[in-house]
Order: C-alpha cells, then structure tokens, then sequence
C-alpha cells in the first residue's frame, strides 16, 4: 500500500493515542500485517520500521517519480499561483508526476511547482540542505516541517538520497560501524549521546533536534556537549565517521 496523505502518524499501540511512534510522508509505502477495528498494524517498506495507523482507503502500490527538495512546498488546484492552496507536502515525500503544464507538475489531485522537486534518482551531497529544517519544532517521533526528532533529522537525508538509515538513534549506533576513534568533530561526522544525536556542520558547530531548546538548532559542539553533561549528566558515547556521497 501507499500513504497518499500528506502527513501520517504511525503510533506505537493500536489505541492511536499513544506516543507518535514515527510518521508516513505522502508516497511512503507500507505493508498491513494485521487489520484491527479502527486502525491497521504496518510495516514501513524503507526501514521495516512497525506501528499502527488509523485505517482509511489506502491506493496499492505505484511506481513514484520526484521527490519534494524543499523543506515544504506549497500545493495549488491548478497549475497557477492564484490557486494556491492552505496545504504543503514536505521534504522527502515522493509522488508521481502525472502530467505538467508551464511551471508546475501535476500529482494526484494537486499541482506543485517544478522548483520544489527532484526526479527521485537525483542525489545531493548527503546534509547540505539540513539548515533548511533549523527552528522547525521539535516533536518526538516526527520527520516533517510540522516537527522532527533527532534521530529523523539524520534519517531523512539518508532516505533522500536512497540510502537506508535505521530509525531510532539505538539502531543507527549499531549500524554507522566507522567510529572517529580520536574523537575529532568533521563535516557530517554525527555525535551519539544515549537517545541522541547531532550532525556536525563543520569542526566546530552541530545542528541537532534539541528537545530542551524545542526546535532545530545550530549550536557550538563543545558548548553543546558541556551542556548535555550539565543538564543530562551524559557523555558522547561515539563519533561516527561518515563519508559524503
């Protein structure tokens, strides 16, 4: 199945009030493992991440071709400016381009502006355009311009450029197996705290999903690690080294 709506929650129960467990982007796709009375237990086809969704008509599966490149684009019913509508799709989302006329591509029933998307096999360098989500909101278990957590903050880039990454930084520890053994802090090296993680900018600054500051921040790394020894009393438990694409 597909997720063909614009944000969805996936929860950690099937009560669906629960902690917001992750959320599906538009074009996200799915398998049901278990339909219940109001809501279907799922598998998500990039990370086999699982949870519970509310149920809803949900189209089977389509072949995408563009991914949204900005941090939110804007959506129109008609391929004009003056049929802007009060709905944005977010990064990373994918959808199928159906048709285009002047500036704008056609998707299901929307248009959206050329400018807001790549084709899906176009690759960036991986966390060049992280600044674009700094002072969105933190909200755990969040992957969009409406909230993000840390862990997704690493994740949608790697899923952006068609690279698997786990989820939740306790998987995404196991699985970056290049550590920076002499803790130097390089462009795009990630900072693992327990139950977080930052992305250096450079040698000296971060970016980071920071639940006490409640958004997106750039911060100073050595400010920000005295800081979470202070407030947390935690250490950095590694330094991952990865490479850029």
């Amino acid at each position: 199945m597909i997720n063909n709506r614009l944000i969805l929650n996936v929860y950690e129960d099937s009560s669906s009030k629960k902690k917001i467990s992750t959320q599906l982007l538009y074009g996200d796709k799915f398998k049901i493992i278990k339909r219940l009375n109001s809501t279907l237990k799922i598998k998500t086809s990039y990370d086999n991440y699982v949870g519970y969704i509310t149920r809803g008509n949900f189209p089977e599966n389509e072949k995408q071709t563009h991914k949204i490149s900005v941090l939110k684009a804007s959506l129109y019913t008609k391929p004009n400016i003056q049929s802007k509508l009060d709905k944005q799709i977010s990064f990373c989302s994918l959808i199928k381009v159906k048709k285009y006329k002047g500036e704008f591509y056609n998707f299901d029933k929307y248009w959206i502006k050329k400018k807001d998307v790549n084709l899906i096999k176009n690759k960036n360098k991986l966390f060049d355009n992280v600044k674009i989500f700094k002072d969105v909101k933190y909200k755990w278990g969040g992957n969009s311009y409406k909230g993000i957590d840390c862990s997704a903050l690493v994740q949608i880039f790697f899923k952006f450029n068609n690279i698997f990454c786990p989820r939740d930084t306790k998987d995404q520890v196991k699985f970056f197996n290049k550590v920076n053994k002499k803790n130097i802090y390089k462009k795009n090296n990630l900072i693992y705290w327990k139950g977080h993680v930052a992305i250096c900018l450079d040698n000296n600054y971060l970016i980071h999903a920071y639940g006490p500051k409640k958004k997106v921040v750039r911060m100073n790394i050595k400010d920000t690690v005295l800081e979470i020894k202070k407030k947390s009393n935690l250490d950095v438990t590694s330094i991952k080294k990865i490479n850029d694409i």
